[in-house]
């Protein structure tokens, strides 16, 4: 029996590692109906893609699931579905962010190269979905945040389109007060969207907060500071409405709309519903301003990527080729409003001439930032947003040296944990 048992231990390990290399086998290879799990569409634009996909391939039929519109509750509801090793979900629409944090918790399979035209699209976005040297993910849109501006309000006051902050707090407090609406505002709630607001602060001071590879906390204390100061300067000032509190994206972009901000922090998808709104033909775009000229944006957009559970990975990964097809990155800009990925896309003088903002659009995207490739970047990005949100918070404190001390204690230690 001794020495039975271990040839036995070995048969089952053997086995064991042999299932589970046909089971991997066969979802690669898996074709039929699937699923698209991705954020809620406020422009309508998917379906009519999805449909033109399941015209043509009638026994692979793609289904649309929205999640919520704001990316910390799509991110809870993907990983809840990935932890149970569930196969409802096949392709994932990821914020850029998740990359790494998927691919290392194995929720997702590395992609063929070849399949895709990579050497066409924006080099920075292609690095968003590359973790360890392997492609997770296909990128689908990019984004970099835009200050949207009246450009009315501006041309009765002479004020050019502000490119420091100096300018912006000059020229909000001046709007704010003669015309009486919000001096200028962002996405400040405690979740993602004030993570990369402070972020975009903080780059465009001079500093970063993670080194691109996510090991290393290279916060500068003085540059966070500097950042940190810029936003609670505008609050407490009253040029930064404290309704703002409580904006994410699509309640900044109502405000701007609606008339009631001479400036907004968004992305490019805000573009499209302002043109037929109340701000129709009196606002303009330009880069987000920062401490001494032109500052830096985060690096957004969303990635697609297959599921290690889903069973039709064949099916799946076609469809991902489709998808981010140059026919169909068009229709994302012309439908959707959102950035596409195809560099070529940003030089069409039609487009350009309908989407004046595309030349802005690609100076922000290549001078963005990603955010770190780190796999616990959910912990990292929840530090941030609530030490932020506490400074942003009436009665403004004084104590940003603190604020930014107590933000990097934590940011070590997460770190460390990795």
């Amino acid at each position: 029996m001794r020495r039975l048992l271990p040839v036995a231990l070995a048969v089952l390990v053997t086995a064991s590692c042999s299932g589970a290399v046909t089971q991997d086998a066969e979802r690669s290879s898996g074709t039929g109906p699937f699923t698209l799990v991705t954020g809620r569409d406020t422009t309508g634009y998917l379906q009519p893609l999805l449909d033109r996909w399941n015209e043509a391939h009638p026994a692979e039929r793609a289904t649309l699931l929205e999640l919520p519109e704001a990316a910390d509750e799509q991110r809870a509801q993907m990983v809840a579905n990935l932890q149970a090793k569930s196969d409802r979900y096949d392709v994932l629409g990821l914020d850029v962010v998740w990359t790494a944090e998927f691919a290392d918790a194995g929720w997702i399979v590395p992609l063929e190269r070849g399949m895709f035209p990579l050497d066409r699209f924006l080099p920075p976005v292609v690095d968003t979905a590359v973790y360890r040297g392997k492609l997770w993910a296909v990128p689908y849109t990019s984004n970099a945040g835009l200050l949207y501006y009246r450009k009315d309000l501006l041309a009765k006051q002479g004020f050019k389109p502000p490119k420091t902050w100096a300018e912006l707090r000059e020229q909000a407090r001046a709007l704010h007060d003669k015309y009486g609406i919000g001096g200028y505002a962002g996405q400040f709630l405690a979740y993602e969207g004030l993570t990369v607001n402070f972020t975009e602060a903080v780059q465009s001071a001079g500093g970063q907060i993670l080194s691109q590879d996510g090991t290393q906390v290279t916060m500068d204390a003085a540059k966070a500071k500097t950042g940190l100061d810029f936003l609670v300067g505008g609050f407490r000032e009253g040029w930064i409405p404290r309704e703002s509190l409580s904006f994410k994206e699509e309640e900044s972009r109502l405000a701007f709309q609606e008339g009631r901000l001479a400036f907004a922090r968004n992305w490019p998808h805000a573009y499209g519903p302002a043109t037929t709104s109340a701000v129709a033909k009196k606002f303009g775009v330009t880069r987000l301003p920062g401490l001494n000229g032109p500052g830096s944006s985060s690096l957004g957009g969303t990635n697609l990527a297959l599921s290690a559970y889903s069973k039709r990975q064949k099916s799946a990964a076609e469809f991902i080729r489709y998808f981010t097809s140059l026919e169909n990155q068009r229709r994302v800009l012309v439908d959707g409003s959102f950035p596409p990925v195809w560099a070529e896309l940003y030089d069409d003088p039609g487009l350009i001439k309908r989407f004046p903002y595309l030349p802005v659009l690609k100076q922000s995207i290549l001078s963005a930032r990603p955010r770190p490739a780190s796999a616990n970047y959910n912990q990292v990005s929840l530090v941030i947003a609530s030490a932020v949100s506490n400074a942003l918070t009436p009665p403004f404190k004084e104590a940003g040296d603190d604020i930014v001390a107590s933000m990097k204690g934590q940011l070590n230690e997460i770190i460390r944990a990795q």
